[in-house]
């Protein structure tokens, strides 16, 4: 039975280590590991080097310690959009379930936003599959996110114009994300697609950085300013509870 218990303590505390390294906004020195866990430097060492050994941490020239290859090789093999897919359904759900329209998890791919994850609409007008489609980013609110909190680099060129409502004007694109920035989220109205309302927050990961975002998308019909903002404010509240999940706090965003 002591040995059971000595083994389980022993993957306890390689889970621990484990943990510390691949949340870390940064690589982890072997000092700050030691203080943060409480452990001796001896059981410390034991463990990283047992570690190492299985590729799960990985031990720079510098001596400091990031998350090895097997997270690397995992990563090539499902897509890191695969893992947020799985934790953002839930966020997702709710959403669709608050608002009856269609909701959409987007990320950055190249210079492009892709739609991965979709709930859709309770109702039949204004119902479309936007997974796998690339959207020009300016003029989707999904895009605007992307681009006021400079996720993707603004555009260079010609904006193209959609609709009579699309902004193709720098200063006015500009003027706009600074909008998203102050209030939280972004809206495109009839700038895709006339008729089409889109209402976009963004989620962060634990460094703070921007790395997906969630929209909710209809007619203007039922999607009114007035619904715009309900629809933004809810938006901001549920894609701060993913972003938690992800290990993003207000503290750890201030420290990055």
């Amino acid at each position: 039975m002591g040995n059971q218990q000595t083994g389980t303590q022993a993957v306890d505390r390689a889970a621990e280590l484990l943990t510390h390294v691949v949340e870390a906004a940064g690589p982890r020195s072997f000092t700050s590991l030691v203080e943060e866990t409480g452990l001796a430097k001896s059981t410390v060492s034991r463990l990283l080097h047992a570690l190492e050994r299985h590729r799960l941490v990985q031990r720079d020239r510098s001596g400091v310690f990031r998350p090895g290859a097997v997270f690397a090789v995992y990563a090539a093999r499902q897509g890191v959009g695969s893992d947020l897919v799985e934790l953002s359904t839930p966020t997702l759900d709710r959403i669709g379930s608050r608002t009856g329209e269609t909701v959409n998890l987007a990320v950055p791919r190249g210079d492009a936003v892709v739609q991965v994850a979709q709930v859709d609409s309770v109702h039949l007008l204004g119902t479309t599959n936007w997974v796998g489609l690339s959207v020009p980013a300016h003029c989707s609110a999904l895009g605007k996110v992307f681009y006021a909190f400079r996720t993707l680099p603004l555009p260079t060129g010609t904006l193209e114009r959609r609709t009579p409502r699309t902004i193709t004007d720098r200063t006015d694109l500009e003027r706009d994300l600074a909008t998203v920035v102050r209030r939280g989220y972004a809206v495109a109205h009839e700038e895709l697609e006339p008729g089409l309302v889109a209402v976009a927050s963004p989620v962060r990961a634990r460094d703070g950085a921007v790395v997906a975002a969630i929209s909710v998308s209809g007619p203007t019909a039922r999607i009114t300013d007035r619904r715009a903002e309900q629809i933004g404010a809810l938006l901001v509240t549920e894609a701060a509870t993913l972003s938690s999940i992800l290990g993003h706090t207000a503290r750890t965003e201030g420290a990055a």
